[in-house]
C-alpha cells in the first residue's frame, strides 16, 4: 500500500514538472516575443506588478483574455494560433509562476 502511495506521489510530481516544462516550451516558442520584451504593452515575464492584478482574476479570465486578445495589441490567441487550451494554460501558469 505504501509503495502505491509513493508511486502515485512520484508520478503526480513528475506530471507537474512536465506541465511546467510544456508551459516553458510554449512560452519560449509562442509568447516570449512579446512577453519577454513588453511589446505592445504585454506584461513581461518576471514583472510581478504587471502580473499580480491579472493573476488575481484567475486562470479562466487569463485564458479568456489570451483567447480573445486585448484592445492594447494582443491579437486573439497571441502568437499561439495552433495552441490547445491546455498549452495556453500551461504557458500562462509558467508566466504567472515566474512573475511573483
Amino acid at each position: 500500500m505504501k509503495l502505491k502511495i509513493v508511486l502515485a506521489l512520484a508520478l503526480s510530481m513528475g506530471m507537474a514538472n512536465v506541465a511546467v516544462a510544456d508551459g516553458k516550451a510554449t512560452y519560449d516558442a509562442k509568447c516570449a516575443m512579446c512577453h519577454g520584451t513588453g511589446a505592445a504593452g504585454a506584461p513581461k515575464l518576471g514583472d510581478a506588478a504587471a502580473w499580480g492584478p491579472r493573476a488575481a482574476k484567475g486562470m479562466d479570465a487569463l485564458l479568456a483574455t489570451a483567447k480573445t486578445g486585448t484592445a492594447k495589441g494582443m491579437p486573439p490567441m497571441g502568437m499561439c494560433m495552433d495552441c490547445s487550451d491546455d498549452q495556453m494554460k500551461a504557458a500562462i501558469e509558467y508566466m504567472v509562476s515566474n512573475s511573483k
